[in-house]
C-alpha cells in the first residue's frame, strides 16, 4: 500500500548542487513507497565563501526566517536548512537555536544538515568516521568538533580547501568518487562528505561500493532527515538505491540521547524533546 504524499521543504543557499533534490525526489517516487515532494527555496547568499564570517551571514536568522516563511506558504510537512557549514559554524547550541527559528517561522518540524549527519550516524550505529570535506581546514575542523560533541569520533579529516560553493558544484562523478575514496581511513566505519554544494545523490551506491562501507553525503542526509521528521510515528520506510542510510528503517526520536545532554537546564532536552522538533 502506498503511503500518503509528504512534502519536505529545503532552504538552500545560493545555487550549486540544488539539482540533487529533484534527482532524489524522482528516485524516491520510482521506489513506489509513497509520493514525495521536495520543494527547494533558495536563500540569500551575500557572499559565496567557505569562510566563517560569510557562513555566519549565510545562516543568519533574517535570511532563514524569510525562506522558512516561504516554505510555510507552500504547505510543507517538515523543513530542513540544507547547509552543513552554515549550521555547524554556529556551534551546537547556536545550530539548535537556528533550527528552532526555522521551526517557528515554517510552523513544522525542522532540522539542519549538521544535525542530519548526527542522526544518520546514530541510525547506522556509527562511532568512528572519516570526513572528506571540500572546505578549507579551519571550517572543516568545526564540523569535526560538532560531530565530537555528539559522540562521533573523527579518525581522519581531509580538506580540499575549496572556498566557493560554485566551484564545489562543478566537481563531477569521477572527481567525487576519487575524492571520497582517497580520504577513507581503515579505522573509520563510514565516510562523511559534508557539503550540500557537492553533487552526490546520483552516485551514492557507487560511492559505497568504492569504499566498501557507508558513505553519508550532505544532500542525502538532508533529505533523509526531512523525510524522517515528516513520516510521523510510523517512521521512514526503507528504500533501495540511495545508500545504506535509506535502506534501514528510521523513526523520529522522542527523547534527547546522552550525547545531547549539554542543552541548558530547563531547555528542550530537559523536557524530553529535541530543540529542532515542533
Amino acid at each position: 500500500m502506498r503511503q500518503k504524499a509528504v512534502s519536505v521543504g529545503f532552504l538552500y543557499p545560493g545555487y550549486s548542487a540544488e539539482d540533487d533534490y529533484p534527482a532524489i525526489e524522482r528516485a524516491l517516487n520510482r521506489s513506489g513507497a509513497g509520493e514525495v515532494s521536495l520543494p527547494v527555496v533558495h536563500t540569500l547568499m551575500r557572499e559565496d565563501a567557505h569562510r566563517v564570517d560569510a557562513l555566519l551571514d549565510i545562516g543568519g536568522a533574517d535570511v532563514l526566517g524569510e525562506g522558512a516563511r516561504t516554505l510555510r506558504g507552500l504547505g510543507v510537512t517538515a523543513a530542513v536548512w540544507a547547509c552543513t557549514s552554515g549550521s555547524f559554524v554556529f556551534g551546537w547550541d547556536g545550530a539548535a537555536a537556528q533550527v528552532a527559528g526555522v521551526r517557528e517561522a515554517a510552523g513544522v518540524p525542522a532540522s539542519s544538515t549538521s544535525f542530519a549527519f548526527v542522526h544518520a550516524a546514530r541510525a547506522l550505529g556509527l562511532s568512528r568516521v572519516a570526513v572528506a570535506a571540500t572546505y578549507p581546514a579551519d571550517v572543516a575542523e568545526r564540523f569535526a568538533g560538532f560531530l565530537g560533541h555528539a559522540g562521533v569520533e573523527v579518525v581522519a579529516l581531509s580538506c580540499r580547501g575549496i572556498v566557493t560553493a560554485a566551484e564545489v558544484g562543478t566537481l563531477g562523478r569521477d572527481e567525487v568518487l576519487a575524492f571520497v575514496a582517497a580520504n577513507d581511513h581503515p579505522d573509520a566505519e563510514a565516510v562523511l562528505v559534508p557539503d550540500t554544494a557537492l553533487h552526490t545523490v546520483s552516485w551514492l551506491d557507487e560511492l559505497e561500493a568504492r569504499v566498501g562501507k557507508p558513505v553519508l553525503t550532505a544532500n542525502q542526509v538532508s533529505v533523509w532527515e526531512g523525510l524522517r521528521l515528516a513520516s510521523g510515528p510510523g517512521g521512514l520506510p526503507p528504500r533501495t538505491g540511495l545508500g545504506r542510510l535509506f535502506a534501514v528503517p528510521a523513526g523520529v526520536p522522542t527523547a534527547v540521547p546522552a550525547a545531547d545532554s549539554a542543552a541548558p537546564a530547563g531547555g528542550p532536552a530537559e523536557r524530553g524533546r529535541h530543540p529542532w522538533q515542533l
